[in-house]
């Protein structure tokens, strides 16, 4: 089987894994199963708390074969995910799947670590990056990695493709008997969007948190009824580290420019009126995106129904002047957004699933008008790829980019090349996003439509300051600059799989040498 940029998915490796291939965007109306957790009766009186880590993984039976899971939302500042896992490897469990929300940086050693000794043997997760997706491509793990959008994987674990057996989830406050929030404390992270998945339908959840408060802890994002254990450690993580290198305000020429055509791309589109909804998402030129939209809908005298997505504070600034009414909050990518949960009431947190799983009665994303997204490679097809660098290795995220790229208007704002590497090209490495999905390609040289939305260039023709162009052009103009690459020199192993949010077999990530 070829999927839409021409690689090849043997037949064995979809009747090995089980999976269906990709042949659409749409959603097929048809009828789904949800699962449920096993539920271990107990606690009726007293408290839930163990002594240690090591008490609350004897506990719930934790032994060979599991499958285990933790959330990202301290992101680099994360300090649950070693303690947790060194007292695994200690106990010498083996053969665990680890199925968290995505993996950071922070958390790469200790996944190698625990590879090498045979205590993980599979992974499933959003993404991964530096040496830990070094050591995937170059063949690091038996068994392929599977990568999952956010809505994709709340699909996943509500229909049984994924069955947690613990979930070890970091909270920045609970009381003795589970219930815990993520908006108070001494290290507080906002939103618990995707660990809400994770409490709900795990078999057994256990809890660490480093402030243990008077019972009942409310508001109660995650409830005592979902709750097996709670163990109090000296550091849950980092706040400080929550935003690392995610919501800098750029002073980049080449991204305000870029900024300033997508704003002009949002506006001069018909998806630009009185009550619109955006996700715009954070990184350098997507807050300037957030700024000059600001000042677009003062202008126009508009307002925004909703914003959607990781939250940072522009975003909630925008909430607080009046300009958007809600923000619909799966996760928080600064400090300030995080805190301002705990006092907002426009600022409602949601899980995994409302936010973007396809099989559900609704997800947000059905109803946004507007998605900003990024790339590291889109090709002609408007394909994008966001999870494979140019020399084929893994060092990025699924993260929401294919659900939030269902919005009624899709802009991939990039750069046209990074350094000396095109980013607009003939084909991308790894096939993330169908470009389907894909309206638009915002560079600092041109403005690339896609040829199936002839309405849309029709509209943008003649607006001040969009500089339309095709994308082939785009293409080449790249190339002219850095010059043609020679292949990515790919060997035969599969070392991962790329699904669509509705679980079908999107691409493969092979080894390189």
């Amino acid at each position: 089987m070829e999927n839409e940029i021409g690689h090849n998915i043997p037949d064995s490796l979809l009747k090995e894994t089980g999976h269906r291939p990709f042949t659409g965007e749409e959603i097929v109306d048809t009828e789904v199963h949800w699962t449920g957790p096993t539920v271990h009766i107990g606690h009726k009186h007293g408290s839930k708390l163990c002594a240690s880590i090591h008490d609350a993984i004897v506990a719930t039976g934790l032994r060979d074969g599991m499958t285990i899971s933790f959330h990202h939302h301290f992101r680099e500042g994360d300090h649950v995910f070693g303690l947790v896992m060194r007292e695994i490897m200690a106990m010498g469990i083996q053969d665990l799947t680890l199925a968290p929300s995505s993996l950071t940086n922070v958390m790469n050693d200790v996944v190698i670590d625990a590879v090498r000794a045979g205590t993980v043997t599979r992974i499933t997760s959003s993404g991964m990056r530096g040496t830990l997706g070094e050591f995937v491509s170059h063949g690091g793990m038996r068994e392929p990695v599977i990568f999952r959008s956010h809505g994709g994987r709340a699909r996943a674990i509500e229909e049984g493709d994924i069955r947690i057996d613990v979930a070890f989830l970091g909270v920045p406050s609970s009381d003795e008997m589970g219930n815990a929030n993520g908006t108070h404390g001494k290290a507080v992270f906002g939103s618990l969007g995707y660990a809400l998945m994770d409490a709900r339908y795990a078999n057994q959840v256990v809890l660490l948190t480093d402030d243990l408060v008077e019972y009942p802890n409310t508001p109660a994002s995650i409830n005592e009824t979902e709750v097996d254990y709670v163990v109090t450690v000296p550091s849950v993580g980092d706040p400080d580290k929550i935003g690392t290198g995610a919501t800098r305000f750029t002073k980049d020429p080449k991204e305000l420019k870029i900024a300033r055509m997508v704003n002009a791309v949002i506006t001069g589109s018909e998806q630009f009126h009185d009550g619109f909804s955006f996700q715009t998402g954070s990184g350098g030129a997507a807050l300037a995106v957030n700024r000059y939209l600001a000042q677009s809908m003062r202008d126009a005298g508009i307002t925004a129904s909703f914003a959607l997505g990781g939250i940072t504070t522009p975003t909630v600034q925008l909430l607080n002047e009046g300009l958007v009414h809600r923000i619909l909050d799966v996760q928080d990518f600064d400090k300030g957004s995080a805190s301002s949960m705990a006092a907002e009431e426009g600022q409602q947190e949601i899980d995994a699933s409302w936010y973007a799983d396809p099989h559900n009665r609704g997800a947000v994303v059905t109803n946004l008008d507007v998605a900003v997204l990024s790339a590291l490679e889109i090709d002609t097809s408007f394909n994008v790829n966001v999870m494979t660098g140019s020399n084929g290795v893994i060092r990025g995220a699924i993260g929401g980019h294919q659900d939030a790229a269902t919005a009624r208007l899709t802009i991939i704002s990039a750069p046209l090349v990074r350094g000396r590497i095109a980013t607009v090209t003939s084909a991308v490495d790894t096939l993330v996003t169908p470009g389907s999905s894909v309206d638009v390609l915002v560079t600092e040289v041109g403005v690339a439509v896609n040829p199936a939305r002839p309405e849309l260039r029709e509209r943008l023709t003649g607006v001040a300051g969009l500089p339309l162009t095709d994308i082939a052009t785009l293409r080449d103009r790249a190339l002219s600059i850095v010059g043609i690459p020679a292949p990515i020199q790919h060997g035969e192993r599969t070392v991962a799989l790329v699904e669509y949010r509705d679980g079908t077999l999107l691409d493969v990530i092979h080894d390189v040498a």
